[in-house]
């Protein structure tokens, strides 16, 4: 078969929910879409309906039929901006709207809420059938066991991170016996090379100053500390069935390489294209074809460096804590993002500075005694998270 075998004159029309429209993965899920209208066609829409106006313009220009807000109050704003076509679209609102969309069947789910509460969508995704293209990396790593166990085929989770989109295209060259381990690369974020001391006065506009990726505010703040490439080596760990000590992370700060898979014999396998979160999204929703025109590629006319170096664990704990987390117990690595979500939450609103973050969620860690996976429900995993939020918030 030809290497252009791809270029199919019989395309199939995907339908596609898209949740988390409003923000920075669904905005650009909605590019790749609109550059490819006989591939996709968009049925929902969920947010969380802080911006009323733009969701009602994204209806307006997908012609999607339902719309998920999980903000009640959001409906009226929504409905006026509808106009004319309000009647005519389907409007779920409260906590469970997205969860209730994501359920309804589509080809595949785009699930770019930002969260834990993601994971109830996840699941609706995948005991629907649709095939999820996950960027929401906590409802994994909150519920892995329970997203392992719903999933109904091995190809369900295509997953949308760079980093895991990367492994996953990685790991074509190989199988999984032959990976001898994973390497996640990390930008560093904007405080790279700095000691633990200087970290002590960190201000929030510095931290939300990330020096590559344009990602919402709890995204920005998780890269600054390393919690988010902590989350991402859970994700890795479960997503690709590789233990949390064969995930090896590198600080890697041009953001070219998106990370790479290692394998028995010595030969590693990198994926690299310029930053651009158009490329693993079209990935998420096509998989395992290939795009045209999503991303630009590498100059090779230009000279250019690539430089890596390893994490400095002293001033950035959160992976030693990621990996601690991974091999407790099934609910440690809840813990770790739902107590995380609250510090965030502290520094955001000014009541913790920067190093009170990780410091709460390491606290938080060493009183939670763990669920083993056979034990694990909803139910367990809500009362898990519920306390964990508290303690740390009467830690913060």
């Amino acid at each position: 078969m030809s290497a252009l075998a791809g270029h199919n004159d019989r395309v199939t029309q995907r339908s596609v929910i898209l949740l988390g429209s409003t923000g920075s993965i669904g905005t650009q899920a909605l590019d790749v879409v609109d550059r490819h209208p006989d591939r996709f066609r968009v049925t929902g829409l969920a947010a969380g309906g802080g911006a009323p106006a733009t969701l009602a313009a994204q209806v307006l220009a997908t012609g999607a039929e339902r719309v998920a807000v999980a903000d009640p109050g959001a409906v009226g704003g929504l409905r006026d901006a509808l106009g004319t076509r309000a009647g005519a679209i389907e409007i779920l609102a409260g906590p469970d709207a997205a969860t209730e969309l994501a359920g309804a069947g589509a080809d595949v789910v785009l699930n770019g809420i930002t969260g834990a509460v993601g994971l109830g969508p996840t699941l609706a995704a995948l005991e629907a059938g649709s095939t999820l293209a996950l960027a929401n990396k906590e409802s994994l790593v909150a519920g892995g066991p329970l997203v392992k166990a719903a999933r109904r085929r091995p190809d369900q989770i295509v997953p949308v991170d760079s980093e895991h989109s990367a492994i996953a295209q990685s790991l074509r060259s190989g199988t999984h016996e032959e990976v001898e381990r994973i390497i996640l690369t990390a930008s560093g974020g904007p405080f790279r090379g700095r000691s633990r001391a200087e970290l002590a006065d960190v201000t929030l506009e510095q931290a939300l100053a990330h020096p590559t990726w344009a990602m919402g505010p709890v995204s920005t703040i998780n890269s600054a500390t390393l919690m988010n490439k902590g989350l991402e080596l859970i994700e890795a760990s479960l997503l690709f069935d590789v233990p949390g000590d064969r995930v090896t992370v590198v600080v890697h700060p041009q953001s070219v390489i998106h990370s790479m898979v290692e394998f028995r014999d010595g030969s590693t396998i990198a994926q690299a294209s310029p930053p651009d979160m158009r490329l693993p999204i079209a990935l998420g929703l096509s998989w395992p074809e290939r795009l045209g025109d999503v991303a630009s590629p590498c100059d090779w006319t230009q000279a250019a460096t690539w430089t890596f170096e390893p994490v400095d664990d002293a001033a950035f704990p959160a992976l030693r804590l990621a990996r601690e987390s991974l091999a407790a117990s099934a609910t440690h690595p809840a813990v770790y993002n739902a107590a995380n979500e609250e510090a965030v939450e502290a520094f955001r609103a000014g009541r913790c500075g920067f190093l009170d973050i990780v410091d709460t969620v390491e606290a938080v860690l060493a009183e939670h005694d763990g669920v083993p996976a056979a034990d694990l429900t909803l139910e367990v995993l809500d009362e898990t998270q519920a306390w964990a939020r508290r303690r740390a918030q009467e830690l913060l």
